[in-house]
């Protein structure tokens, strides 16, 4: 009888080489969320297609990592305990959220800070593109929490020592990808990353925030274009 494999140990030093390299692959995203593209126009299905596609590369390489250091995924919050109320946290917490985030993104346009009217090639349009639209919502609730909270916050705890600065950077990194929606956005988005991953500490587990995540950009995404056509 084949004998399971024993997790791997990694110093501090490897977690923190591991997480470097994966930061180096998605700080070019990253930086460029800030670019001015001067209005011109994207394509939804090609802004769908590549997200769909990055954000399933990332996940597959953090698969590929753990598999390396023998890791099970459950060390990154995917386990099948209370997945059920899980769901059901997830959902009575998503419209407390979804309003609070409304809220506080128009007192800071208020403000003065800057928020473009709508995010660039992020406007389906057609059938065929709300179908896409919808494949892209689930794949990204999945792919960036286990991307932002799962994997992150587990590097960066080891790699910071601190759980609280853990969460705190991971939230950060998470807001700084979405620039090209504005300043108000930028901040709205890091408090509700910030959020999502209050939830995933609590909870242990990536199934609340990825309910979560799922109804904010069902909402903004496929639902908000459709009541405004």
């Amino acid at each position: 009888m084949q004998e399971a494999a024993v997790p791997r140990t990694l110093t501090r030093r490897e977690e923190a080489a591991e997480l470097g390299v994966f930061l180096l692959l998605v700080a070019p995203t990253l930086a460029l969320s800030f670019v001015d593209t001067g209005g011109s126009a994207v394509p939804f299905w090609l802004t769908a297609a590549a997200t769909i596609a990055r954000d399933v590369g990332l996940v597959a390489l953090i698969l590929l990592l753990l598999a390396r250091d023998r890791q099970p995924v459950t060390v990154i919050g995917w386990a099948r305990r209370r997945i059920g109320r899980d769901v059901l946290i997830g959902l009575a917490l998503s419209i407390p959220l979804v309003i609070g985030a409304q809220v506080l993104e128009a007192a800071l346009r208020a403000a003065g800070l800057s928020s473009p009217s709508s995010a660039p090639g992020l406007t389906p349009s057609g059938p065929g593109e709300v179908v896409l639209a919808v494949v892209l919502v689930l794949v990204v609730a999945v792919a960036e929490e286990t991307i932002f909270r799962g994997y992150l916050i587990l590097r960066l705890t080891t790699v910071l020592r601190s759980r609280l600065w853990a969460v705190l950077a991971a939230s950060l990194i998470f807001a700084i990808g979405h620039g090209y929606e504005g300043e108000a956005a930028v901040v709205t988005i890091g408090l509700t990353g910030l959020v999502f991953a209050i939830v995933y500490v609590w909870r242990q587990s990536l199934v609340a925030p990825v309910v979560m995540h799922l109804v904010f950009n069902l909402l903004a995404i496929v639902v908000a274009p459709l009541l405004s056509s």
